[in-house]
């Protein structure tokens, strides 16, 4: 089956995307106007979630074994953080000192910066990642506050194929049952849940319509009456709550509430949109971060946080849209150069766990 590159090409966009957003809600904290920030939110992750919807079949086996292979992924990975956090800590203290240890926490704008570090590794925080419980890696914040998706993602990329699998007929109620209840916990906070349930029954709801609408192609009048909904609708907030009320957007997503679900909506329609309409017939560097795209989600991570170290000196010594332009261009250029390296590792932590088969099974 032919690849359909117009999927590669928004995953590529979209994680384009990720990394501005984490470069200006980050780093950015300290020098970029809150409404540049908010405006960056609208292309974001339920983007991926709409993908994976539009990619996924009903079939059980197939999904659980990449959704394994996944996790094999995740865990070489973290496992690869763990010893480079510990080693930073190591060298940093060996050869700077506490004192410098301490500021590079402020460099960060950690709240609470500690008296003291240990040297001994916190083999805890390995186990707890395995488990995706996302305890903070101090040294690469930005990582453990991307994986939040990655959490959600497993629960209802496994809860929505057992939907298409074994209730293909009744997939409109579970879209109904999935935004019915995000309605509710708009409208009656108070029985917001808390925990993940909150994100999984908003993302799965996307997941499903994108699933539903796999190989369609919306009528153009649907989608410019759709989005000129969306317009009225944040004009109407606008007027009626004013501009603070927008600025709080990041304060929406996490748990999505209302505000948030309103504003990601637009990114939404487009892709739907331009599904089976933009014809993406050639490779680029673009359908190559798609293809790419989960080394690539890694590796901003680890990029994000090191940007940190370009911002604070240059903050004071140009405009801040410069700036800006300057930190993202230099933030992808670090995750393309860091998802690189981080395929080598992942080949080579592939090939030892082959080894390691081969040889306790000739034994």
């Amino acid at each position: 089956m032919k690849r359909d590159l117009y999927i590669d090409f928004a995953k590529g966009f979209a994680t384009l995307s990720i990394i501005f957003i984490h470069t200006v809600f980050w780093s950015g904290q300290f020098y970029i106007p809150t409404e540049i920030r908010v405006l960056s939110l609208l292309i974001d992750v339920p983007l991926f979630y709409a993908l994976s919807g539009l990619t996924s079949g009903g079939n059980v086996e197939k999904t659980l074994y990449r959704l394994l292979k996944l996790q094999i992924t995740f865990m070489i990975f973290v496992t690869f953080l763990f010893f480079l956090d510990y080693l930073f800590k190591v060298f940093g203290l060996t050869l700077f000192g506490l004192a410098w240890m301490q500021e590079f926490y402020s460099t960060f704008g950690a709240k609470y910066v500690p008296q003291n570090i240990s040297t001994m590794p916190q083999w805890q925080n390995l186990g707890n990642w395995y488990l995706h419980q996302y305890t903070n890696a101090d040294t690469f914040p930005v990582v453990m506050g991307s994986f939040w998706y990655l959490k959600v993602y497993f629960i209802l990329t496994v809860l929505g194929v057992l939907i298409i699998r074994f209730f293909p007929k009744h997939l409109n109620w579970f879209i109904a049952l999935c935004f019915g209840l995000t309605v509710v916990f708009n409208l009656l906070p108070h029985y917001y849940p808390s925990g993940q349930v909150g994100y999984v029954t908003l993302y799965l709801g996307i997941f499903l319509i994108a699933n539903r609408l796999k190989g369609e192609k919306i009528a153009l009048p649907w989608v410019l009456s759709l989005l000129g909904l969306m317009f009225i609708i944040l004009a109407v907030l606008y007027w009626n709550e004013g501009k603070e009320y927008i600025l709080k957007m990041n304060k929406a997503k996490f748990p999505p509430k209302a505000l948030y679900i309103l504003w990601s909506s637009f990114s939404l329609i487009t892709l739907f949109a331009l599904y089976n309409r933009l014809k993406i017939s050639k490779e680029s560097f673009i359908t190559y971060i798609g293809r790419n795209a989960i080394f690539f989600y890694f590796a901003q991570g680890i990029s994000s946080s090191l940007v940190y170290f370009a911002v604070v000196p240059l903050k004071e010594q140009m405009p801040w849209w410069v700036l800006m332009v300057l930190i993202y261009l230099f933030n992808i250029v670090l995750a393309i150069l860091i998802a690189e390296g981080l395929k080598k590792i992942d080949a080579f932590g592939w090939k030892t766990l082959e080894f390691l088969r081969k040889k306790t099974a000739s034994e």
